[in-house]
Protein backbone atom coordinates (compact mmCIF):
# COMPACT_ATOMS: atom_id res chain seq x y z
CA UNK A 1 0.00 0.00 0.00
CA UNK A 2 1.38 3.43 -0.89
CA UNK A 3 0.50 6.55 1.10
CA UNK A 4 0.74 9.95 -0.56
CA UNK A 5 1.70 12.39 2.17
CA UNK A 6 0.31 15.87 1.73
CA UNK A 7 3.55 17.29 3.09
CA UNK A 8 6.94 15.61 2.97
CA UNK A 9 7.67 17.29 6.32
CA UNK A 10 5.21 14.93 8.03
CA UNK A 11 7.64 12.04 7.65
CA UNK A 12 10.50 14.22 8.86
CA UNK A 13 8.48 15.14 11.97
CA UNK A 14 7.71 11.48 12.63
CA UNK A 15 11.41 10.58 12.47
CA UNK A 16 12.32 13.41 14.87
CA UNK A 17 9.67 12.38 17.42
CA UNK A 18 10.88 8.77 17.19
CA UNK A 19 14.45 9.96 17.69
CA UNK A 20 13.58 12.12 20.73
CA UNK A 21 10.86 9.83 22.19
CA UNK A 22 9.09 13.05 23.11
CA UNK A 23 6.73 15.49 21.39
CA UNK A 24 8.17 18.35 23.45
CA UNK A 25 11.81 17.60 22.57
CA UNK A 26 10.94 17.12 18.90
CA UNK A 27 9.11 20.45 18.93
CA UNK A 28 12.21 22.20 20.28
CA UNK A 29 14.47 20.52 17.73
CA UNK A 30 12.20 21.49 14.82
CA UNK A 31 11.29 24.94 16.18
CA UNK A 32 7.60 24.08 16.24
CA UNK A 33 4.96 24.03 18.92
CA UNK A 34 4.09 20.81 20.71
CA UNK A 35 0.51 21.19 19.47
CA UNK A 36 1.66 21.38 15.87
CA UNK A 37 3.77 18.25 16.30
CA UNK A 38 0.85 16.39 17.89
CA UNK A 39 -1.47 17.44 15.05
CA UNK A 40 0.98 16.26 12.38
CA UNK A 41 1.41 12.87 14.05
CA UNK A 42 -2.36 12.42 14.42
CA UNK A 43 -2.73 13.30 10.73
CA UNK A 44 -0.04 10.78 9.83
CA UNK A 45 -1.72 8.04 11.87
CA UNK A 46 -5.08 8.86 10.28
CA UNK A 47 -3.59 8.61 6.78
CA UNK A 48 -1.82 5.36 7.59
CA UNK A 49 -4.75 3.77 9.39
CA UNK A 50 -2.66 2.67 12.36
CA UNK A 51 -0.90 4.19 15.36
CA UNK A 52 2.84 4.78 15.11
CA UNK A 53 3.32 5.77 18.76
CA UNK A 54 2.12 4.58 22.13
CA UNK A 55 1.73 7.39 24.63
CA UNK A 56 3.54 6.72 27.92
CA UNK A 57 3.90 8.75 31.15
CA UNK A 58 7.49 9.57 30.14
CA UNK A 59 6.86 10.40 26.49
CA UNK A 60 6.10 8.18 23.52
CA UNK A 61 7.27 4.78 22.33
CA UNK A 62 7.10 3.31 18.86
CA UNK A 63 4.50 0.67 18.07
CA UNK A 64 5.62 -2.37 16.10
CA UNK A 65 4.37 -0.82 12.86
CA UNK A 66 5.87 2.50 13.87
CA UNK A 67 9.28 0.86 14.19
CA UNK A 68 8.95 -0.59 10.70
CA UNK A 69 8.05 2.85 9.36
CA UNK A 70 11.07 4.37 11.13
CA UNK A 71 13.41 1.78 9.59
CA UNK A 72 12.01 2.49 6.13
CA UNK A 73 12.21 6.26 6.67
CA UNK A 74 15.85 6.12 7.75
CA UNK A 75 16.71 4.07 4.67
CA UNK A 76 14.94 6.68 2.56
CA UNK A 77 16.86 9.59 4.05
CA UNK A 78 20.11 7.64 3.88
CA UNK A 79 19.68 7.09 0.15
CA UNK A 80 19.06 10.82 -0.33
CA UNK A 81 22.24 11.63 1.62
CA UNK A 82 24.24 9.24 -0.56
CA UNK A 83 22.91 10.90 -3.71
CA UNK A 84 23.66 14.37 -2.36
CA UNK A 85 27.18 13.35 -1.41
CA UNK A 86 27.75 12.06 -4.95
CA UNK A 87 26.59 15.37 -6.40
CA UNK A 88 28.91 17.50 -4.26
CA UNK A 89 32.13 18.81 -5.68
CA UNK A 90 35.16 16.71 -4.81
CA UNK A 91 37.45 19.74 -4.85
CA UNK A 92 36.71 20.48 -1.17
CA UNK A 93 36.10 17.60 1.21
CA UNK A 94 33.42 18.21 3.83
CA UNK A 95 33.77 16.79 7.34
CA UNK A 96 31.23 17.14 10.16
CA UNK A 97 32.44 16.34 13.67
CA UNK A 98 29.91 16.18 16.50
CA UNK A 99 30.76 16.81 20.13
CA UNK A 100 29.57 18.67 23.19
CA UNK A 101 30.33 22.37 23.29
CA UNK A 102 31.94 21.59 26.66
CA UNK A 103 34.62 19.40 25.05
CA UNK A 104 35.02 21.69 22.06
CA UNK A 105 35.71 24.75 24.21
CA UNK A 106 37.81 23.10 26.92
CA UNK A 107 40.03 20.83 24.84
CA UNK A 108 39.66 20.98 21.06
CA UNK A 109 39.25 24.66 20.20
CA UNK A 110 42.84 25.79 20.91
CA UNK A 111 44.18 23.05 18.61
CA UNK A 112 41.87 23.38 15.60
CA UNK A 113 43.91 25.94 13.70
CA UNK A 114 46.72 23.38 13.38
CA UNK A 115 44.41 20.92 11.64
CA UNK A 116 43.08 23.58 9.29
CA UNK A 117 46.59 24.63 8.32
CA UNK A 118 47.64 21.04 7.68
CA UNK A 119 44.48 20.21 5.70
CA UNK A 120 43.30 23.26 3.73
CA UNK A 121 41.34 20.95 1.40
CA UNK A 122 39.00 19.81 4.19
CA UNK A 123 36.03 21.97 5.09
CA UNK A 124 35.59 21.20 8.79
CA UNK A 125 32.28 21.74 10.58
CA UNK A 126 32.06 21.35 14.35
CA UNK A 127 28.49 20.42 15.28
CA UNK A 128 27.58 20.96 18.95
CA UNK A 129 25.62 17.95 20.18
CA UNK A 130 24.30 16.74 23.52
CA UNK A 131 22.81 13.48 22.21
CA UNK A 132 25.63 11.70 20.40
CA UNK A 133 23.49 8.93 18.92
CA UNK A 134 22.23 8.02 15.42
CA UNK A 135 25.21 9.77 13.85
CA UNK A 136 24.37 8.88 10.26
CA UNK A 137 20.85 10.26 10.68
CA UNK A 138 22.27 13.53 12.03
CA UNK A 139 24.79 13.80 9.21
CA UNK A 140 27.82 13.42 11.49
CA UNK A 141 30.97 11.77 10.14
CA UNK A 142 32.71 11.47 13.52
CA UNK A 143 31.54 12.12 17.07
CA UNK A 144 33.60 12.52 20.21
CA UNK A 145 31.77 10.64 22.93
CA UNK A 146 32.37 10.55 26.68
CA UNK A 147 32.03 7.28 28.54
CA UNK A 148 33.70 3.88 28.76
CA UNK A 149 33.47 3.00 25.06
CA UNK A 150 30.97 0.17 25.59
CA UNK A 151 28.62 1.11 22.75
CA UNK A 152 27.40 -1.27 20.06
CA UNK A 153 25.64 1.27 17.81
CA UNK A 154 28.84 2.79 16.37
CA UNK A 155 32.43 1.92 15.51
CA UNK A 156 34.65 3.05 18.39
CA UNK A 157 38.28 4.17 18.40
CA UNK A 158 39.95 4.89 21.79
CA UNK A 159 41.14 8.47 21.81
CA UNK A 160 41.64 10.34 25.09
CA UNK A 161 41.65 8.35 28.36
CA UNK A 162 40.46 10.65 31.12
CA UNK A 163 39.30 9.07 34.42
CA UNK A 164 36.12 10.48 35.92
CA UNK A 165 35.37 11.18 39.56
CA UNK A 166 32.58 12.85 41.57
CA UNK A 167 32.57 16.57 42.17
CA UNK A 168 30.35 18.92 44.14
CA UNK A 169 30.41 22.44 45.46
CA UNK A 170 31.94 23.47 48.79
CA UNK A 171 28.76 22.59 50.71
CA UNK A 172 28.73 19.08 49.24
CA UNK A 173 32.38 18.61 50.17
CA UNK A 174 31.60 19.69 53.73
CA UNK A 175 28.79 17.12 53.91
CA UNK A 176 31.19 14.37 52.84
CA UNK A 177 33.70 15.47 55.49
CA UNK A 178 31.08 15.60 58.24
CA UNK A 179 28.91 12.60 57.36
CA UNK A 180 31.34 10.30 55.59
CA UNK A 181 31.23 9.17 51.99
CA UNK A 182 28.44 6.60 52.19
CA UNK A 183 25.91 8.65 54.14
CA UNK A 184 26.61 11.89 52.28
CA UNK A 185 26.27 10.21 48.88
CA UNK A 186 23.00 8.60 49.93
CA UNK A 187 21.54 12.09 50.27
CA UNK A 188 22.95 13.71 47.12
CA UNK A 189 21.07 14.18 43.85
CA UNK A 190 23.09 12.60 41.07
CA UNK A 191 23.31 14.55 37.83
CA UNK A 192 23.41 12.38 34.69
CA UNK A 193 23.87 13.15 31.00
CA UNK A 194 21.02 10.89 29.90
CA UNK A 195 18.54 8.54 31.48
CA UNK A 196 20.18 5.24 30.54
CA UNK A 197 23.70 6.29 31.52
CA UNK A 198 25.52 3.72 33.65
CA UNK A 199 28.34 6.02 34.74
CA UNK A 200 27.09 6.56 38.27
CA UNK A 201 26.30 2.86 38.66
CA UNK A 202 29.85 2.06 37.58
CA UNK A 203 31.25 4.53 40.10
CA UNK A 204 29.08 3.20 42.94
CA UNK A 205 30.36 -0.30 42.12
CA UNK A 206 33.96 0.97 42.22
CA UNK A 207 33.29 2.66 45.57
CA UNK A 208 31.43 -0.38 46.98
CA UNK A 209 28.43 1.79 47.80
CA UNK A 210 24.76 0.90 47.60
CA UNK A 211 23.18 2.23 44.40
CA UNK A 212 20.73 5.09 44.53
CA UNK A 213 17.34 4.84 42.88
CA UNK A 214 16.59 6.72 39.67
CA UNK A 215 14.29 9.09 41.59
CA UNK A 216 17.43 10.56 43.17
CA UNK A 217 18.78 11.69 39.79
CA UNK A 218 18.47 14.73 37.55
CA UNK A 219 19.04 14.46 33.79
CA UNK A 220 21.04 17.35 32.30
CA UNK A 221 22.36 16.43 28.82
CA UNK A 222 24.48 19.59 28.33
CA UNK A 223 27.81 19.22 30.20
CA UNK A 224 28.20 22.98 30.58
CA UNK A 225 24.80 23.27 32.22
CA UNK A 226 25.61 20.26 34.37
CA UNK A 227 28.81 21.90 35.65
CA UNK A 228 26.90 25.07 36.54
CA UNK A 229 24.18 23.03 38.26
CA UNK A 230 26.82 21.44 40.50
CA UNK A 231 28.26 24.86 41.32
CA UNK A 232 24.73 26.04 42.17
CA UNK A 233 24.21 23.12 44.55
CA UNK A 234 21.65 21.22 42.48
CA UNK A 235 23.52 17.93 42.91
CA UNK A 236 26.85 16.23 42.21
CA UNK A 237 28.28 14.99 38.91
CA UNK A 238 31.05 12.88 37.43
CA UNK A 239 33.72 15.02 35.81
CA UNK A 240 37.36 14.92 34.76
CA UNK A 241 40.38 17.20 34.49
CA UNK A 242 38.59 19.43 31.98
CA UNK A 243 37.09 21.22 34.99
CA UNK A 244 40.56 22.18 36.27
CA UNK A 245 39.73 25.89 36.27
CA UNK A 246 36.65 25.43 38.48
CA UNK A 247 38.68 23.25 40.85
CA UNK A 248 41.45 25.84 41.08
CA UNK A 249 38.95 28.62 41.77
CA UNK A 250 37.19 26.56 44.45
CA UNK A 251 33.85 26.52 42.64
CA UNK A 252 34.02 22.73 42.48
CA UNK A 253 35.62 20.21 44.83
CA UNK A 254 36.60 16.65 44.13
CA UNK A 255 34.59 14.50 46.56
CA UNK A 256 36.48 11.20 46.37
CA UNK A 257 39.76 9.71 45.15
CA UNK A 258 37.84 6.78 43.68
CA UNK A 259 37.69 7.16 39.90
CA UNK A 260 36.44 5.44 36.77
CA UNK A 261 39.73 4.57 35.11
CA UNK A 262 38.16 3.15 31.94
CA UNK A 263 36.32 6.39 31.15
CA UNK A 264 37.37 9.11 28.77
CA UNK A 265 36.68 10.35 25.25
CA UNK A 266 36.23 8.04 22.27
CA UNK A 267 35.91 8.59 18.54
CA UNK A 268 32.62 7.20 17.27
CA UNK A 269 31.81 6.67 13.59
CA UNK A 270 28.58 5.40 12.05
CA UNK A 271 28.47 1.70 11.24
CA UNK A 272 28.90 0.93 7.55
CA UNK A 273 30.12 4.48 6.92
CA UNK A 274 31.77 4.90 3.50
CA UNK A 275 35.50 5.48 3.41
CA UNK A 276 36.08 9.18 4.07
CA UNK A 277 39.66 10.42 3.58
CA UNK A 278 38.84 13.61 5.48
CA UNK A 279 37.56 11.65 8.46
CA UNK A 280 40.63 9.41 8.38
CA UNK A 281 42.89 12.48 8.34
CA UNK A 282 41.03 14.03 11.28
CA UNK A 283 41.23 10.83 13.33
CA UNK A 284 44.97 10.55 12.67
CA UNK A 285 45.49 14.23 13.57
CA UNK A 286 43.50 13.87 16.81
CA UNK A 287 45.52 10.86 17.89
CA UNK A 288 48.73 12.87 17.44
CA UNK A 289 47.47 15.56 19.80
Amino acid sequence: MSIAFKHHDTLRIFVEVAQQSSFSDAAKALHMTKGAISYQIKTLEANLGFEVFERTPRGVALTQKGQKLLDASRAHYRSIEVELAALKSTAMQSLTVGMSSYFAARWLSPLLMTFMQEHPDIQLRIQPMTQLFDLDYQGVDIAIRWGNGAWDDVDITPFLPMPAWPVGNAAAAQNVQQLGLERAFSEFTLLRDHDDSNAWSDWYDAANLRHQTRKDTLIIPDPNVRVQAVIDGQGIALNDVLIARELEEGQLVRLSDIELTSYGYFLARPRRAPNNPGANAFVYWLQQQ
